[in-house]
C-alpha cells in the first residue's frame, strides 16, 4: 500500500488523471479498476474515478511493490509535432537541466483536460518542445503549480522527478512566494489581508466554482493598492496559501472584484471596458515567483513582465501612483 497527501498543484482533478499521471504505465482499464474495486481510497473511503482530488486529502493505493514498480515505469512516447499558433520559445522566461519557468499567455488551459476542451495545453506544448529538444526518453515535464485559464503570468515545470517532488513539497509549506497583479473594479487607496475560507462547490454543469464558507479550507490573501482611480485600482496581490480562484473570490468577497472576471466580477463594469475593447479577460497576472531550486538550493526570483492589455489599461486611467 502506498499512502499520498494530495498537494494544491494536484488539486482540482478528476482522480482517474491523477492516477494517470502517478501511475504512468498502468492500463486505462487497470486504473478504472482500482476504485471499482475498493483499492483506492481517499481519507479512508471508497471513491468514484470521478472525485476531484482536494489538497490535504490521503490517497491510499492498495497494490504489491512490483505493481507500482511495473506500473510507474516511465518512458517517454514519440510525441507527434503539435499544430498551434502558439510561439513556446518566446514563453521562456528561465530553463536549466531540472526547471523551466515560461510567462503564460491568456487563454490557453495549463493541462488537457480542462473546461472540457480539446484545444491544446501548456503542458502538452512544454512535452513537444522537450521531445525536440532531447529527443531521448525522460520524464514527462510536469506543472509545479497552475494557473487559470485567462490569467497570464509565471508557470513553473519540472523536468524531473526528484525535481518536482522537492518544489512540491516546497508549494505545500508555503515557501514559495507567489505575487500578483490585479486590475480591480474599485477605488482602493490602502491595502490589507483578507482571510475568508474558501469551499469549492459544483454546479448541474459540472463546472468548479468556489465562494466564501466557514466550511471550506482556509486561504489568506494580502493586497496593496500600487494606483488607483474613481474607477478601477491596480494591486499587488500575495499569497499565503493557494486555493483554487484565490484571488478572484477574495477581491469579490470585499466588492473589488476583478476587472474582466466573468464568473465573479461586476457585469456592468465589465460590459462597460469590453464595449471598448479593454477588458477582454480577467485582468490577473502571476507577475513573481521566488522560490529554492530543487539542486542548487540558492533563492531564484522569476518575473514576468506585465501583459500589453493590463499595461494599457494602467496607462489610460491609473495617474495616481502610491509611493
Amino acid at each position: 500500500m502506498r499512502s499520498i497527501e494530495i498537494t494544491e498543484a494536484d488539486a482540482g482533478q478528476r482522480l482517474d488523471r491523477y492516477l494517470r499521471k502517478y501511475l504512468p504505465s498502468a492500463p486505462l482499464a487497470s486504473i478504472y479498476k482500482l476504485a471499482r474495486t475498493g483499492k483506492i481510497k481517499i481519507d479512508g473511503k471508497r471513491v468514484e474515478n470521478e472525485h476531484r482530488v482536494e489538497a490535504g486529502e490521503q490517497l491510499n493505493i492498495y497494490l504489491s511493490d512490483e505493481q507500482f514498480r511495473i506500473y510507474q515505469i516511465t518512458t517517454a512516447p514519440a510525441i507527434p509535432s503539435i499544430n498551434s499558433n502558439y510561439d513556446f520559445l518566446k514563453w521562456i522566461l528561465y530553463e536549466d537541466e531540472y526547471i523551466l519557468a515560461i510567462n503564460k499567455p491568456s487563454k490557453i488551459n495549463v493541462h488537457p483536460g480542462d473546461h472540457k476542451t480539446t484545444e491544446v495545453s501548456v503542458i502538452q506544448l512544454a512535452q513537444d518542445y522537450f521531445w525536440k529538444k532531447y529527443t531521448t526518453p525522460m520524464f514527462a515535464p510536469s506543472l509545479v503549480h497552475r494557473i487559470d485559464r485567462d490569467t497570464t503570468g509565471v508557470l513553473l515545470i519540472a523536468k524531473d522527478r526528484h525535481s518536482l517532488n522537492f518544489l512540491l513539497e516546497e508549494l505545500q509549506a508555503h515557501d514559495m512566494e507567489k505575487k500578483y497583479l490585479a486590475i480591480v473594479v474599485g477605488k482602493i487607496t490602502t491595502g490589507g489581508t483578507i482571510q475568508e475560507p474558501l469551499l469549492r462547490i459544483e454546479n448541474p454543469k459540472n463546472e468548479s466554482k468556489v465562494r466564501v464558507d466557514s466550511l471550506g479550507q482556509k486561504a489568506v490573501t494580502h493586497y496593496r493598492s500600487i494606483a488607483y482611480s474613481e474607477t478601477i485600482s491596480l494591486v499587488e496581490v500575495l499569497l499565503e496559501t493557494g486555493r483554487m480562484h484565490q484571488i478572484r473570490v477574495h477581491m469579490a468577497h470585499i466588492k473589488h472584484p476583478i476587472l474582466g472576471d466573468l464568473a465573479y466580477g461586476n457585469s456592468t463594469v465589465n460590459r462597460e471596458f469590453q464595449r471598448k475593447n479593454e477588458a477582454s479577460r480577467q485582468m490577473l497576472h502571476a507577475h513573481e515567483l521566488t522560490f529554492t531550486h530543487p539542486v542548487t538550493k540558492k533563492k531564484i526570483t522569476i518575473t514576468a513582465p506585465i501583459p500589453e492589455d493590463m499595461t494599457s489599461l494602467i496607462q489610460n486611467y491609473l495617474p495616481h501612483i502610491q509611493k
